[in-house]
């Protein structure tokens, strides 16, 4: 409780591992963490009986496996975050390569279960997404080659993780998948930004991404249907869009009871992409709330703590996935209330679906590991030429 009210704790040379990570972890962070998948359960018992009751299974059968992957996730995360910050940059490098061979072999192997985008690989027993585990390695091996870039006679590390960056950005357009896409890229401007480039340069890209966008609309059915059905004045009440807006609008402050909303009866997502129309239908704007602070609490937390941070490659890599993990979140809520075009994007830790559990957990991991309090000096030392350790 000491670091939870006064902030960071020196760590103590010798220490062994289990207390060393106690005194360090971001104890803040890891408990909202908890406290959303523990969210996600309750929202899965009043979403997942219409969806295993149409499929033939027991009433609970998502709740069980959503358990399931959850804990996978937790000690996932729980593991990744006791590692030194070398490690899991090993670990995300090794991790990255074999995404990146998995949604390359995705137009050949790959699957959409009748929704239109090649995203997913079919196990027989479930389904695997991996561009859900793509985004971590990706923000860990952008992170390093543009902290490389800034050493003496270092690589080109920000051509490459550009170059890197709009590569992956294609390949999952082309599923398509714009929403992952289009975080793939937001992580990279982001790590850009703090690394210290030029605000020219993200406008640039801004451009393009407008220019890509455009272009998508004019070539692609799936992406044109999205957008068409966003500016639309008029919301079809047969469409998720217009069940999801229907149930926000019913359950007002306080909902309408457990058990009482009527959206996941209609909703053939309300357990995934749309999970926070649930929470709104039957438990009011009050528990909607209560997860955006959670998200919030998370990722300022992350970014204070990581402002501190001396080594430019934790410090980036840190960023970037904080960044993304908070906006994977708004995007997913900002959908539910029309605020953004339909993205297929699941609510982390919320949302059912052992991929975006597991990422999940392997990139709030990794934030952990980084955010965790080392003896070092301030990052302000070194602007003020100081080199005092802690």
């Amino acid at each position: 409780m000491t670091e939870m009210v006064y902030g960071t704790v020196p760590v103590r040379d010798g220490e062994p591992v289990l207390p060393k990570w106690w005194r360090t972890i971001d104890k803040w962070s890891m408990s909202c963490v908890m406290i959303l998948f523990a969210i996600g359960l309750l929202l899965g018992f009043a979403a997942s009986p219409p969806l295993a009751a149409k499929n033939g299974f027991e009433p609970f059968h998502y709740v069980q496996r959503q358990a399931l992957f959850g804990t996978v996730a937790l000690m996932t995360m729980l593991i990744l975050s006791m590692m030194r910050p070398d490690l899991v940059r090993r670990l995300a490098v090794i991790g990255f390569f074999c995404a990146l061979a998995a949604v390359i072999g995705l137009p050949f192997f790959g699957t959409d279960f009748g929704k239109g985008a090649v995203r997913w690989y079919s196990l027989g027993f479930g389904s695997f997404q991996p561009s859900e585990f793509l985004k971590p390695g990706f923000i860990v091996v952008a992170a390093w080659l543009l902290a490389a870039s800034q050493e003496i006679n270092g690589p080109p590390g920000q051509r490459l993780s550009l170059m890197l960056a709009v590569g992956i950005a294609g390949m999952l357009a082309v599923q398509p998948d714009f929403g992952q896409a289009a975080l793939i890229l937001f992580g990279w401007s982001v790590m850009y930004f703090v690394a210290g480039a030029p605000i020219y340069l993200l406008v640039g890209i801004a451009g393009l991404t407008i220019l890509a966008s455009t272009l998508a609309y004019n070539h692609s059915e799936h992406f044109a249907r999205r957008i068409d059905g966003f500016l639309s004045p008029d919301v079809d009440p047969t469409t998720q869009l217009g069940y999801a807006t229907n149930a926000i609008r019913e359950g007002g402050f306080f909902g309408v009871g457990v058990g009482e909303g009527e959206v996941k009866w209609s909703l053939p997502d309300a357990h995934t992409d749309f999970i926070i129309a649930v929470a709104a239908e039957e438990y009011g704007l009050i528990l909607v709330l209560t997860i955006i602070l959670l998200y919030a609490v998370i990722v300022v937390r992350s970014m204070v703590r990581l402002m501190r941070e001396r080594d430019p490659f934790i410090r980036l890599a840190g960023t970037g996935l904080a960044a993304v993990f908070g906006v994977q979140a708004i995007v997913n809520m900002g959908v539910a209330v029309r605020l953004l075009p339909a993205k297929g994007m699941t609510l982390p830790f919320v949302s059912y679906g052992g991929s975006s559990l597991i990422a999940g957990g392997i990139a709030v991991g990794m934030l952990l590991a980084f955010t965790r309090s080392r003896p070092q000096g301030e990052i302000g030392d070194i602007l003020r030429g100081g080199g005092r350790h802690r």
